[in-house]
């Protein structure tokens, strides 16, 4: 089984970050112990300091062999990025100012991304206005939005939830505002959303598409009983203006 993406990112992350921490207190230490070695007090009389041949080499040898290894460390994962698995799902994602919006194989529209669980999806990113960018937090995975072109990303959900896709690139105004919730949900919850409810949710979202039926009970159920009660204000308003009229009388 091919390794996780998310795991590959942190992986490489941590070891550039640990690296970069061991050669600062390397550097920190050095320069430290030279300080108070070739302090004026220590040394009154300034001294020629003769090169190091062997000290050249190691300081030159042992950065590249570094930048060596975070680079195929680096590449191992891009590599892995960009191999997409044959059986993946395909969704396309269209950016727009301000929001994204999310297509299906079935054709099916929504403003909320919802995944079945343990699938392997890939995106196709493309936008029809301005350069975006496609940033999804959670599983460490950012593609550019260019209009005319389609790039790609794909990414396996094996953790249920509620995260979200973000822009990580200025496109305008409401840059900051452009978000999209991302469900992963069990394939069965899944199948049923994609192949029962409407084609186009992108005016309400998914996630509203989701309870569509019993709110449409509920919303019947509101609204009758709104009539009852105006039905109900009417007929006490007739009377009170009846007992009025007669108290005048």
């Amino acid at each position: 089984m091919r390794p996780d993406i998310a795991t590959q990112v942190d992986s490489t992350f941590w070891m550039i970050t640990g690296t970069s921490i061991v050669l600062l207190l390397i550097i920190t230490v050095a320069m430290l112990y030279f300080l108070y070695k070739y302090s004026a007090k220590r040394n009154p009389v300034p001294e020629a300091i003769e090169g190091n041949t062997t000290l050249e080499i190691v300081w030159t040898v042992i950065p590249v062999i570094l930048v060596m290894i975070m680079f195929f460390i680096s590449w191992a994962g891009f590599r892995n990025m960009r191999d997409v698995p044959k059986d993946a799902m395909v969704v396309k994602v269209t950016g727009q100012m301000w929001k994204w919006s999310f297509e299906y194989d079935n054709k099916k529209k929504s403003d909320t991304l919802i995944l079945p669980l343990n699938k392997d999806v890939k995106f196709e990113i493309g936008s029809v206005d301005v350069n975006h960018s496609f940033y999804l937090p959670h599983f460490r995975v950012k593609e550019d939005a260019i209009p005319g072109r389609t790039n790609y990303f794909w990414i396996r959900t094996n953790e249920e939830g509620r995260f979200y896709a973000a822009c990580a690139e200025y496109c305008g105004l409401n840059h900051w505002n452009m978000y999209a919730p991302l469900v992963v949900v069990p394939e069965g919850e899944f199948l049923v959303w994609k192949n029962t409810f409407p084609a186009d949710t992108t005016k309400t979202t998914a996630a509203d598409s989701l309870k569509k039926v019993p709110a449409a009970t509920d919303t019947l159920k509101t609204a009758a009983n709104d009539t009852s009660k105006a039905a109900g204000q009417k007929t006490d308003t007739a009377r009170t203006v009846k007992d009025t009229s007669a108290i005048k009388k």
